[in-house]
């Protein structure tokens, strides 16, 4: 389903294979933060950071330079992909997806459907935690059990919502007892929101809680999880490191620690990748991929996504509250030029939220075309035949800047007057999260591969805010028809229930569809055995530093 152009790993032990993120989604945040995907660059221009470069990399010590800071180590509290690409490598969820969608095992051996509500998992019986404590059924109903906690309030909680008792039926047999038939749960249990803490981690923050401590507080400060990796430290705003688990179930990783190292400006990274200062960094903007391609050292690889850049509307303020304004918006934004300006090539344009890699996807829906003519006609019908004026916010990614001033342009040629506003990450997310923004450049990773990821997160009333729902849509027939979608066991019937839904979200127009984005990650051609999930999620269980 999935393909890589450029180079790919071998082939994977069962033991490597990723959990999910998400999406807070950058909410591609790298974000939403229900997954928001931050795959951005930084638009600070400088002589190409060679000089502003850290000391070269040496060992087997991996160095990543990427965007963004991770916003929390507890996988419960928060849901973007910066966050989860270091969660990732220090917890492990029950099942894993592969490259191409497909459920397998990780910490779960074994999973059936024993009845239409009832789903039982079979747990490996050779699984300890970094502390030395075991894994076990009663491990893994606590995880759950605090992820669907009202008082902890997680962000990802949706995902699990439908969950209404997990039962222990043994030491490593569990049960998931569900309100209703969920045909999604496998791929929700591979995210990376159910990656699995040790019991004395949920204890301990619970009781820090007690105490007048929030909800992760303890755990953002000692993550203790069966990953492949270990916590080492967390400077906020600088660095995350963790180190090899030398007492790893499985097929231990190849390098000693792997450090994600915040570099926000785009060309700083592209220096510290030449120089060796970096072995792997993320994102590359579209205008540096040649640059890399031509220098000796270092390349691109290219993976396809199951990201979605877009374009939020506040649906509570006016004149986002009216469908004819959020329509006139749409359809005043040349995609094709966004993509062959900004992305140069890399993406393909979206009809809606979900891409055709994702299940629920259809092309019998068309999107609002490309018609400023028409666009100014729904202004007037709207009342704005003089236009008004509006902000748009992004956070300092050059690929969102860039967007936004081309939005710019296209917007004032219909007389609407657009004020870019650029926020810090974290304020981002925070302010987006509230409803305080007009409009907003945001991302979102279908990390499951199903349109119930897609679509309930993104539009169900009733994940406004944090969330996922960023655009504070509120359509009782779309929530309708996506509480059906995930309560129907049929495929097919799915897949009806996802159309009529797409059609609702194209009328509606909470938000404009931009692009599916290629991920674009440079290496240093010493590094081996490194790949990219659709999903957004580093793979490095099989990284070697050839030196």
């Amino acid at each position: 389903m999935f393909k890589s152009k450029s180079i790919k790993a071998g082939l994977l032990s069962l033991s490597m294979l990723l959990t999910f993120a998400a999406c807070a989604s950058e909410p591609d945040n790298d974000g939403g933060t229900a997954d928001p995907d931050n795959n951005g660059n930084n638009a600070a221009e400088n002589d190409g950071g060679e000089g502003e470069a850290e000391e070269l990399a040496e060992g087997n010590d991996l160095i990543i330079a990427t965007l963004s800071d991770a916003e929390a180590m507890d996988p419960h509290g928060s849901n973007d992909v910066p966050s989860s690409n270091v969660q990732t490598n220090i917890y492990e969820s029950l099942l894993t997806q592969n490259e191409e969608g497909e459920v397998e095992p990780l910490l779960a051996t074994e999973w059936e459907a024993v009845e239409e509500d009832l789903w039982e998992l079979t747990l490996r019986e050779d699984v300890t935690f970094h502390d030395g404590s075991e894994f076990n059924a009663e491990v893994v109903k606590a995880n759950f059990d605090r992820v669907r906690d009202p008082d902890v309030a997680s962000p990802r909680a949706f995902l699990y919502e439908m969950i209404e008792e997990v039962i222990v039926v043994d030491d490593y047999t569990v049960q998931f007892q569900t309100e209703y038939p969920f045909a999604p749960l496998p791929s929700h249990l591979a995210h990376t929101g159910g990656g699995i803490m040790s019991m004395e981690s949920i204890e301990e923050d619970y009781a820090n809680m007690e105490d007048g401590g929030q909800p992760g507080d303890h755990i953002n400060e000692n993550p203790v999880g069966t990953g492949f990796f270990k916590f080492e430290s967390w400077s906020p705003g600088d660095e995350v490191v963790l180190t090899k688990n030398e007492d790893y179930w499985g097929e231990e990783a190849k390098v000693d620690s792997v450090t994600f190292r915040v570099v926000p400006e785009d060309l700083t990274r592209v220096g510290e990748l030449e120089t060796g200062a970096a072995h792997i960094i993320y994102p590359v903007s579209p205008s540096d991929k040649d640059r890399i391609n031509n220098t000796d050292g270092i390349n691109v690889y290219e993976q396809e996504s199951l990201s979605l850049s877009y374009i939020g509307f506040n649906m509570e303020k006016e004149p986002f509250d009216d469908p004819k304004v959020r329509q006139a918006i749409s359809m005043a934004i040349n995609k094709d030029n966004l993509i062959e300006g900004v992305m140069e090539g890399t993406a393909t344009p979206a009809v809606g939220p979900i891409g055709e890699q994702v299940f629920g996807f259809t092309d019998d829906v068309e999107g609002l075309p490309y018609d400023p003519e028409r666009a100014q006609e729904l202004l007037a019908e709207a009342g704005y035949e003089d236009g008004f004026s509006t902000t748009i916010w992004t956070n300092d990614s050059r690929e969102r800047m860039d967007v936004a001033e081309l939005v710019q342009a296209d917007l004032a040629a219909i007389g609407v007057d657009v004020e870019i506003e650029v926020l810090e990450w974290g304020a981002y997310l925070d302010n987006t999260a509230e409803g305080e923004h007009d409009m907003f450049i945001l991302g979102w990773v279908t990390v499951t591969a199903d349109a119930d990821y897609g679509m309930y997160a993104l539009f169900h009333s009733n994940n406004q805010g944090s969330a996922g729902n960023r655009s504070f849509m509120a359509n009782d027939e779309l929530d309708d028809l996506l509480d059906q979608a995930r309560q129907e066991a049929d495929p097919e019937t799915r897949e009806d229930l996802y159309k009529q839904a797409m059609e609702i979200l194209v009328e509606e127009a909470p938000m404009l569809y931009l692009y599916h984005t290629t991920y674009l990650v440079g290496l240093r051609d010493e590094v081996e055995g490194f790949w990219k999930h659709p999903n957004g999620l580093y793979q490095l269980q099989d990284v070697t530093i050839e030196n």
